[in-house]
């Protein structure tokens, strides 16, 4: 039985070179004992530690490459014959490295993860400290426990960002050191006897500037920066005392918040209210307030599209948004959605061409795919502020009851999306006067189900024969 002794550094290139002259060889997992820096296992049944030769012809995916590059720096003694017990099932199952309900994948993911964290952790949480060293180039050195054997793969970020220096990272595993542009590493150390610096106290001087008070999480802050790194940072021992004068110090915030908005911001607020609050406008005003904004070209939305009818109508469809269609041609319904609407509207007896036919958001909201724009559903935000426009068509048309369509109309015009289908075929009682709830075309359209799209619209065409009947 072999034994693997890996060395402390440059770890994945040798368990990557003796995992693959180990499989050419066709050797199983279990007979493989693995070990990291230390004297060969003392197994009675253990051969004397050797390293196999790097066999050539042996090629995995590369996914598990990367992967496997990863998962050697983990503190786990059994990583590797985790790895090469998943390796030696991949040469059979080259699918393995999508399949997500794998244990032994997703533990090597997790192990993976891990390290990534301890990684971003040094690069986060090393803090160096002045050497005062003579030459033409400066010195500094920085103490650091990481979780995992991460200091070798970590240390060429340290060299990209303090190329101009010279530093060493020592750590109890590897000791890392730049000096004279190039990087070499060592045995781990007990922690140094670090001076102190003026870094120090300017680090901490910014770390107390960007600290809000008003955004106070203590969990969240343990958890990107976890405690045990806290003693080799000079900014946490401000933490203590920030956190117990941040109430305090939020209340100050609040009450000395300016009481007018700067200039600009008041003049768009101006333009955005002057006048909303009034109920005189005419479909003209509105129509030309709509033009005003559509000339602003707002990044993922369409332009406004206003509802189209008789302007004394006794009875107002509201959909939930206009589609690619409706915003390409500038009228509400126009799509496939008002289409399948028309058709059951007449099977139902109601007179489309009597109603006025509007939309609870009035801009299509879009993501593009190549050339395509996809539909985006629209969020708490466009529904606020798409109600002023749709509060103003219902002052100027008075209907005498309202068809809202959809989960977006539902909230819109009831304050509440929830519980669509169990409230569909209903009038409910709003600010804007009767509403009768019902889906939106489009969910029919979505049903892949024959037979339950064929139930759903017939349950559609009743709601439209009640609306029908209610303005009759």
């Amino acid at each position: 039985m072999p034994t693997i002794d890996h060395p402390r550094l440059h770890t994945a290139t040798a368990w990557r070179d003796a995992a693959r002259a180990l499989l050419a060889a066709g050797t199983p997992p279990e007979e493989v004992l693995w070990s990291f820096d230390a004297p060969a296992q003392t197994d009675l049944f253990a051969a004397p530690t050797s390293r196999p030769a790097p066999a050539a012809g042996v090629t995995v995916p590369k996914s598990f490459v990367a992967l496997a590059d990863n998962v050697c720096w983990h503190a786990d003694p059994e990583r590797f014959a985790r790895l090469y017990a998943f390796l030696w099932r991949l040469r059979e199952s080259p699918g393995l490295m999508q399949d997500r309900g794998d244990r032994d994948l997703a533990r090597l993911r997790e192990m993976e993860k891990n390290v990534r964290r301890c990684a971003h952790k040094m690069k986060a949480f090393v803090r160096f400290r002045d050497l005062a060293a003579p030459g033409p180039r400066r010195a500094f050195a920085a103490w650091f426990e990481p979780t995992h054997h991460t200091v070798e793969p970590t240390a060429p970020f340290f060299t990209r960002r303090f190329a101009d220096m010279d530093w060493a990272i020592v750590t109890p595993d590897v000791t890392a050191r730049f000096e004279a542009g190039q990087l070499c590493f060592g045995p781990g150390q007990d922690r140094p006897d670090l001076p102190e610096d003026g870094a120090e106290a300017l680090w901490t001087t910014y770390f107390r500037n960007i600290f809000n008070p008003a955004r106070v999480k203590v969990s969240a802050m343990t958890s990107e920066m976890p405690r045990k790194y806290w003693k080799n940072m000079p900014e946490t021992r401000a933490i203590p005392e920030l956190l117990a004068t941040a109430e305090r110090r939020a209340r100050e915030m609040a009450e000395a918040a300016p009481s007018l908005p700067p200039l600009r911001a008041g003049r768009i607020l101006e333009r955005l209210h002057a006048d909303r609050g009034s109920a005189a406008m005419s479909f003209d005003d509105l129509r030309r307030r709509a033009e005003e904004e559509n000339r602003e070209e707002q990044p993922g939305y369409g332009r406004i599209v206003l509802g189209e009818g008789p302007p004394d109508a006794r009875l107002m469809v509201v959909g939930e948004q206009p589609g690619d269609v409706e915003d390409r041609e500038g009228r509400p319904f126009v799509g496939p959605a008002g289409q399948m609407f028309d058709r059951v509207a007449a099977e139902a007896g109601l007179d489309r061409q009597a109603a006025y036919v509007t939309n609870a958001v009035k801009r299509f909201k879009f993501r593009m795919r190549g050339k395509r724009r996809l539909h985006e559903a629209p969020n708490r935000g466009d529904v606020d502020h798409a109600r002023w426009w749709i509060a103003r068509e219902i002052e100027l048309v008075e209907p005498k009851l309202i068809l809202a369509m959809g989960g977006t109309a539902a909230e819109t015009l009831t304050g509440q999306r929830a519980g669509l289908l169990k409230r569909r075929g209903t009038v409910e009682e709003t600010e804007f006067g009767p509403v009768l709830l019902t889906v939106h075309p489009s969910y029919l359209l979505r049903l892949p189900d024959p037979d339950r799209r064929a139930r759903e619209t017939e349950l559609f065409r009743q709601d439209l024969e009640k609306a029908a009947t209610l303005v009759a």
